[in-house]
């Protein structure tokens, strides 16, 4: 058995990275063999082997595969800015069949994949390519992650009817909570989860950046279950 899913979120900032590393870790506890990527970053620093990203870094980190990190993060740029500037700048273009190919080897190492977006699901990477082209390409459910804060309601609802109406398969949304002093959280939920035409798969709560005492939070292992057994594999299948 094999899948995976894009991770996509309601913004930049919104906790992409930290939901694509527990989804690695869960399925990891499951026993499954599973690494992320991160196809295209900004905002990466210069090292004797060449630029890193820090989210490409964590994913590295948690996939239980060995691979290289050009593979992981085949388009890194050191200005921290949209995408399709910083390659501009960078005297690059972003071309989709190259992260395609990371993709594909990515896919011969290991049987799931977890691709985390850059920014939200509508991010320009060039002229004429968008992050949602890739995800549309690579031919993968999606994962919405929503930061919970003032005006997400909004962001999420955009977000999701957008990946709908690309056509693309929605496997559930992620309820991230970003600002510790948002109220109305619940309620915030339940709007969401009456108009988001696909499940909410987990709930995580605002975690500071110390976070000394709290317990480290996990994917629910009902809802790793869910995504990876075979009635769900079949449900969220796209013909070529």
């Amino acid at each position: 058995m094999s899948g995976g899913w894009f991770i996509t979120g309601t913004d930049t900032g919104v906790g992409k990275t930290r939901i694509a590393c527990l989804l690695l870790e869960a399925l990891a506890r499951e026993g499954r063999r599973a690494v992320g990527m991160k196809p295209v970053a900004s905002g990466c620093w210069e090292t004797a082997a060449g630029l890193r990203n820090q989210d490409a870094e964590r994913l590295l980190t948690v996939s239980g595969v060995a691979v290289d990190y050009v593979e992981v993060n085949p388009y890194a740029f050191a200005p921290a800015m949209a995408p399709h500037l910083a390659a501009h700048e960078s005297g690059v273009e972003i071309r989709s069949e190259k992260i395609l190919e990371s993709f594909q080897r990515l896919r011969q190492k290991a049987p799931w994949l977890v691709v985390e977006g850059v920014g939200g699901w509508m991010v320009p990477l060039g002229e004429h390519l968008m992050m949602a082209d890739v995800a549309r390409a690579m031919r993968l459910p999606v994962i919405l992650v929503v930061g919970l804060r003032l005006g997400c309601l909004n962001h999420a609802l955009l977000t999701a009817s957008a990946i709908q109406r690309d056509g693309v398969p929605l496997a559930g949304w992620i309820a991230n909570q970003i600002d510790p002093a948002m109220t109305h959280v619940d309620e915030n939920i339940a709007t969401l989860n009456e108009r988001i035409e696909a499940p909410l798969l987990a709930r995580f709560p605002y975690r500071s950046p110390g976070h000394h005492g709290a317990p480290a939070p996990v994917f629910p292992r009902e809802t790793i279950m869910h995504l990876t057994s075979n009635s769900y594999l079949k449900t969220n299948e796209r013909s070529e």
